[in-house]
């Protein structure tokens, strides 16, 4: 039978590798999240962040209540400009937050190839990759809400809104799950690796021990 100093020895090698997957797993699931929040916001709310019976305004829509019509009038661009809201602004923030939509359909298969292939050096791009998406998606939205601000009250925004709000906070959650994963690679990947002399009485004994592994 295996002794209990190289029986602890292989279930501390056990933990340390249920460590390294629990945070891959982690991160595919906090990835998968931020792409539903994206799909909701800019898909299925076609990027409006106030939909209210009497005010709709998103990345494409800036729709105000009509007191003589009697409903939602929809404002073209150069009545937006005399308005004071900029063009320019405008369409930057919307190229930011949707380059942050497609940045996300891809990164969970990105995530599921580094896990693949276990690369420490993968993982530090998926941090990058991170930081890029926090930072356009936090640039695009400002950008937006100071553009409109003067329209929008705190109590208007909807689930849009709420949405991308949620996105962000599972980026930064993505963000220190990946961190933590290099801190673990960096310390533990180096035990799993080198060899560990046990010794064991039988075959079968050796064989149970390494398929826990």
């Amino acid at each position: 039978m295996v002794s209990r100093e190289h029986a602890g020895t292989r279930m501390g090698l056990l933990q340390q590798r249920c460590t390294g997957h629990l945070l891959c797993v982690l991160t595919l699931l906090e990835a998968t999240g931020a792409l539903a929040l994206m799909l909701y916001a800019l898909l299925w709310e076609a990027g409006n962040l106030v939909d209210l019976p009497d005010k709709r305004i998103g990345f494409y829509n800036f729709c105000l209540w009509n007191e003589t019509a009697g409903q939602l009038q929809c404002l073209e661009y150069k009545h937006l400009q005399v308005m004071g809201i900029s063009l320019p602004g405008m369409v930057l923030a919307r190229v930011c937050v949707y380059a942050c939509l497609v940045f996300s359909i891809f990164y969970p298969i990105f995530v599921a190839h580094v896990k693949c292939t276990e690369e420490r050096e993968g993982w530090k791009v998926i941090l990058i990759i991170l930081i890029i998406k926090t930072i356009i998606l936090s640039g695009g939205l400002g950008t937006f809400l100071f553009q409109t601000s003067q329209w929008i009250h705190p109590s208007d925004f909807t689930g849009g809104f709420l949405a991308l709000l949620g996105t962000q906070a599972l980026l930064l959650l993505q963000m220190l799950t990946a961190t933590m994963y290099l801190s673990w690679a960096k310390h533990a990947r180096p035990l799993l690796r080198r060899p560990c002399p046990l010794r064991f009485d039988s075959k079968e004994d050796a064989r149970a021990v390494d398929n826990l592994i």
